[in-house]
């Protein structure tokens, strides 16, 4: 904690420079600062949207490519990414109130077997932190929890995700369940993991395999605008 740290009084920063203090203190996991920014912003009458996507999301962004560009490791991820997380707990109610645009959503969780859940933790956060809604299953999901919590959110993109090669064929299981079903176009599915590799991704009829969460956010983007705009081109 530098001397200048302590002397900063948020509330008596202009708005653009506290929002360039809360990339900064996201970008160093200090999550009551982020709290407290994102309290004086709300009283100052700006939109939850606009703190989320301005702030939050505009501060994760740099995070995100910081970690893709091995500046940045998983454990300070984490934590920007906690702080991330306390500045949404305050908008999430906001939010869903307002109606506010969101990104799209995701259902995400470890195959059946595998309970290495930090790399899943992270593109969680990570695609919160882009404005997507996240429902996480946890670990060790058979292709039963999967479909269950496909049909109670809807969501636009499945993501799984497995640390052990003996556990990385379990995501042809579930792919090939939803083909059986007639129902694998309804839903983008990304996979990642340490074992695996694009070839592996192709080979069971994923859409696509992440590197890392922020190749996973980036991708998730781009397929959802895509969706989109399919969607609106249907109509």
């Amino acid at each position: 904690m530098s001397e200048d740290q302590d002397d900063i009084i948020l509330s008596e920063l202009d708005d653009d420079e506290l929002v360039q203090q809360m990339y900064d203190d996201l970008y160093d996991g200090l999550k009551e600062e982020i709290e407290e920014s994102v309290n004086i912003l709300l009283e100052r009458g700006w939109t939850p949207y606009d703190i989320l996507t301005k702030a939050l999301v505009g501060g994760m962004t740099i995070v995100g490519n910081d970690f893709r560009d091995g500046i940045l490791f998983v454990p300070e991820v984490l934590l920007a990414a906690n702080a991330m997380k306390g500045g949404m707990g305050i908008l999430k109610p906001l939010l869903v109130e307002t109606g506010a645009p969101r990104m799209g959503s995701m259902v995400i969780g470890t195959v059946k077997g595998d309970i290495h859940d930090i790399g899943k933790n992270l593109v969680s956060m990570m695609m919160e932190g882009a404005g997507f809604e996240v429902v996480d299953l946890g670990i060790n999901n058979a292709v039963d929890a999967y479909l269950a919590a496909l049909d109670e959110h809807q969501p636009d993109i499945l993501g799984m995700s497995a640390l052990l090669t003996t556990t990385m064929p379990y995501m042809k299981v579930v792919i090939d369940t939803l083909i059986e079903q007639g129902r694998r176009d309804d839903y983008v599915v990304l996979v990642g993991g340490a074992p695996l590799n694009e070839e592996f991704g192709r080979a069971i009829g994923a859409d696509a395999y992440c590197r890392d969460a922020a190749v996973a956010v980036e991708t998730a983007k781009q397929y959802v605008a895509r969706k989109h705009n399919q969607g609106v081109a249907a109509h």
